[in-house]
């Protein structure tokens, strides 16, 4: 059912987010499931979970963004969001291109932030992907 794989979703979604969170080569995760988030108190108010969206900054901008997702081997990279798989964007070349360093910066479009919509596989085969990725950075 529906709920059933909403809740797979914001599940797995929670799972890759506290992976990342630790990892060392990430420099920030935007998920309101992490204590860490600023909007974290007023999400568990209003939400049942955070969802399956997300973004992290990796570090080392563009080069190291580059690097990752051409390593995705089960995440697919595509640009745009809404299916069942997991899949993930580089915003500072899709989205925001045409906005200059300084508009950028002041919207926060870090060169190494990827959004990452998870999505129904297991999260562990979804960490692993991010894993052999992220060594690569």
């Amino acid at each position: 059912t529906l709920g059933m794989r909403m809740d797979k979703h914001s599940f797995n979604t929670q799972k890759v987010a506290e992976y990342l969170a630790d990892h060392p080569k990430v420099k920030l995760v935007n998920y309101p499931g992490l204590d860490s988030h600023p909007q974290y108190e007023l999400a568990k108010k209003q939400m049942k979970s955070a969802g399956g969206m997300l973004s992290f900054v990796v570090k080392g901008g563009i080069p190291s963004a580059r690097i990752l997702m051409n390593s995705l081997k089960l995440i697919v990279h595509a640009v745009t969001f809404g299916t069942s798989r997991t899949i993930c964007m580089h915003p500072r070349t899709i989205t925001h291109e045409h906005m200059t360093q300084e508009e950028r910066d002041k919207a926060g479009i870090d060169d190494g932030l990827i959004r990452l919509s998870v999505g129904l596989e297991d999260y562990q085969d979804i960490i692993a992907d991010l894993e052999q990725a992220l060594a690569k950075v």
